[in-house]
């Protein structure tokens, strides 16, 4: 009995590690979750270029509706 229960970390470690090899192995899904990866990030970036330019802009139009509204 003490025999398969010391056994028990051994089976752990091997079946994990060979699980681990079989992902490093397997390729197929991988491109799938780099590309999803680069998409969010590509549209982050362009959220925040677009932001850069158009928060001045916006802030000049938040004025003069602002303004307008105070001499009413």
């Amino acid at each position: 009995m003490l025999k398969k229960i010391s056994a028990i970390p051994m089976a752990m470690y091997l079946a994990f590690t060979g699980f681990v090899q079989n992902i490093r192995k397997d390729e197929r899904g991988l491109s799938g979750v780099v590309v999803a990866i680069l998409l969010i990030l590509i549209a982050v970036l362009a959220i925040v270029l677009i932001w850069g330019f158009l928060s001045g802009w916006l802030e000049t139009v938040w004025e003069r509706i602002v303004g307008q509204a105070d001499s009413l």
